[in-house]
């Protein structure tokens, strides 16, 4: 099982660069790019929130005959995210027009905090099923894309050249192999923390999809066609679904 968790992991963080390799191929640099992989993100990760994450920690929570509450770990996950974005302030970032100039050393820490926590997101779904872990890293990678397309323009408008974005960007990726290692060895012995966890785990989901992904999506609506959004978003939602249905039996 830890090897299919670093595996999940070091794919999460190869995506950095995949997204470095698109910023430097021009064709693929505009901005009209961008907006489709973020809409298919947010469908992805919703998708995988209400119909697998949150039915897989209300299963768990029934196994171990632990009647709490699932939605009070998902409020708390969403609140948290809240502070985590409003004081670290470049935990989620699709774009680099807010209005601020953040130092390389912003990014690095924002950025290796968010995957620190998809690391140990990636390592509870599979400690709960291996099929869940599967679809979770998906999410993860649908939403990683366009981020690491941002954070390497952000990167390159801060001065730095190509490489050492590159590296930079690389490095505060692998902290998700970190937070999965970590994770895998202090959940071994918290089992029953599990359904707190992956309903924690999908309030974060939520807040990235609610505060992040969809808002960025109506601000480019004027400037695009008015179902161009919505092609990649029903299309994250459906192939998704598919997959869970394929994967997980859950429907």
């Amino acid at each position: 099982m830890l090897v299919s968790i670093i595996t999940a992991n070091i794919i999460v963080s190869l995506i950095s660069l995949i997204g470095g390799v698109l910023i430097l191929k021009k064709q693929l640099l505009s901005k009209k790019v961008i907006p489709y992989l973020v809409a298919f993100a947010a469908g992805v990760m919703l998708t995988t929130v209400f119909f697998d994450m949150f039915p897989e920690a209300l299963e768990q929570a029934e196994k171990i005959g632990n009647p709490t509450n699932i939605f009070f770990p998902a409020f708390l996950g969403i609140i948290i995210s809240f502070f985590i974005e409003r004081f670290v302030l470049w935990f989620h970032h699709h774009e680099s027009t807010h209005g601020l100039k953040p130092t390389v050393f912003l990014i690095t820490i924002g950025d290796g905090i968010h995957n620190l926590i998809d690391g140990v997101t990636i390592t509870a779904t599979f400690l709960t099923n291996f099929n869940l872990g599967i679809i979770t890293t998906i999410a993860i990678a649908a939403h990683e894309i366009p981020q690491e397309i941002a954070d390497f323009g952000i990167l390159i408008n801060s001065g730095l050249k190509n490489f050492q974005a590159l590296a930079i960007n690389f490095l505060s990726a692998l902290t998700a192999i970190l937070g999965g290692i970590a994770a895998f060895y202090f959940l071994q012995n918290l089992k029953g923390g599990l359904p707190f966890l992956l309903s924690f785990s999908s309030g974060i989901f939520i807040y990235i999809a609610g505060s992040d992904l969809i808002p960025s999506l109506h601000k480019e609506h004027k400037k695009q066609k008015k179902w161009a959004q919505v092609v990649p978003f029903l299309s994250g939602i459906i192939l998704m679904y598919i997959l869970i249905v394929l994967l997980e039996g859950k429907h």
